[in-house]
């Protein structure tokens, strides 16, 4: 029994990641990033879509000369599994283009729309299996080359299995969770191709109904399939990571000298590419030079540390400075500053928004509430005074609202 549950991977060896607790997290349409990273992940994407490809097509033959709705369905997942790497791989491919003055951030997001489209895809192979197999079971159809069908059943069994070793293979040698998760993935799919072969078994013991009730169950797995990846692809479009991704970068940047405060973590994806944003306190006597290099350090530990990361960005600010300015008021058109000039409105390339001073508790502040900015915006305020003196204020952003941009001083009166 351990062996056979080792082999349908609820006994399967954990690697360094968390291939243990995401070996059943199978989902299309969400591309990995040890996969499109290594060489390996590469050659096992296309390998993959060639071996189940090249079995969809065999089963599809003899679908057409037996017209047997288990095994249509069984091809329909199979075309399923094999065709979502087109998309995906036209997504990635776009995605390694240059940012642009248009696409700022790239063209990960190209890996998403494509996820969509793929469940979309899936859900509607699964409605037509799903309608042909009931038409089958209301108006019954006698089908033939029952041996042809269960050859083409065996067939499908083949192909996923050849698919499931290299990928569980694989992904053990490069850490690859998702590989892992597609090989069992697959190999649970062998076993359905096989349950052709007990629908065609049942026929030619005189039940013909066995043939259009596998094609349900069948269909019941899609519908299965549909479901998961739906899930997952819609939570990475809403920028929805798994829990432990933010504790893991917490983890990471603990032990570096200087921090005084994490106050917050946030991480999204861009395709296949996860990035993440931290705000942190450091000491408050801390010389900007001391400030730069504790960012620095915690970004390369959070880069070393959560081997999912590709970029960082760390936004530092002197532990107490501004605790008033958590709890900033709205905007006021009746602001009691009576020698204050008029709300300032931005617009430009990089950020929208409008530029005023406000009054809390530790004093009078600018302050700059963005509607639109890039990330990792830098702003500051230039005040022409008099004898032709400039005086500058940098804006920092809030660590409760990181649209907000509020400066550590009070203006000159």
């Amino acid at each position: 029994m351990q062996s056979i549950l080792a082999w349908l991977g609820f006994a399967a060896p954990k690697t360094d990641g968390h291939a243990g607790d995401a070996a059943h997290a199978h989902t299309h349409g969400v591309i990995d990033s040890t996969l499109v990273s290594t060489t390996q992940g590469i050659w096992a994407i296309k390998w993959s879509f060639i071996i189940l490809g090249v079995t969809s097509i065999l089963q599809l033959i003899v679908v057409y000369e037996s017209r047997s709705v288990a095994l249509f369905a069984d091809a329909i997942h199979n075309v399923g599994d094999a065709g979502t790497a087109i998309p995906l791989w036209i997504a990635f491919m776009l995605a390694r283009r240059a940012p642009s003055e248009r696409f700022t951030y790239g063209y990960g997001r190209a890996e998403d729309l494509a996820g969509i489209g793929i469940v979309l895809i899936i859900l509607f192979s699964a409605l037509v299996a799903a309608y042909e197999a009931i038409q089958r079971l209301i108006h019954p159809q006698a089908i033939t080359l029952l041996g042809w069908v269960a050859v083409a059943g065996v067939i499908g069994f083949i192909g996923n299995e050849v698919v499931a070793v290299f990928r569980i293979r694989i992904g053990r040698k490069i850490n690859s969770a998702a590989l892992i998760a597609d090989g069992y993935h697959a190999r649970t799919d062998g076993l359905t191709s096989l349950a052709v072969v007990l629908g065609a078994f049942g026929v030619w013991l005189g039940y013909p109904l066995a043939d259009p009730i596998v094609g349900l169950l069948i269909t019941v797995a899609i519908f299965g399939i549909v479901w998961q990846s739906a899930k997952a692809v819609l939570t990475r479009v809403l920028d929805g990571v798994d829990a432990h991704i933010p504790n893991e970068i917490r983890r990471a940047i603990e032990p570096v000298p200087g921090i005084r405060e994490i106050i917050a973590v946030r991480a999204r994806w861009l395709g296949h590419r996860l990035n993440a944003e931290i705000d942190l306190a450091v000491d408050g006597g801390a010389t900007l030079k001391e400030t730069d290099l504790v960012s620095a350090a915690v970004s390369r530990a959070a880069l070393s540390g959560v081997a999912e990361l590709a970029a960082v960005r760390v936004y530092a600010r002197a532990a107490g400075a501004d605790s008033d300015a958590e709890t900033v008021p709205a905007a006021d058109p009746h602001d009691s500053h009576h020698h204050a000039p008029a709300p300032f409105v931005v617009q430009s390339r990089f950020a929208e928004g409008v530029l005023q001073i406000i009054g809390i508790p530790a004093g009078e502040r600018m302050l700059l509430r963005t509607t639109r900015a890039v990330t990792g915006l830098l702003a500051e305020v230039s005040i022409q005074r008099t004898e032709g003196r400039i005086e500058i204020l940098q804006l920092f952003p809030m660590a409760t609202n990181t649209a907000h941009f509020i400066s550590r001083a009070a203006p000159e009166e």
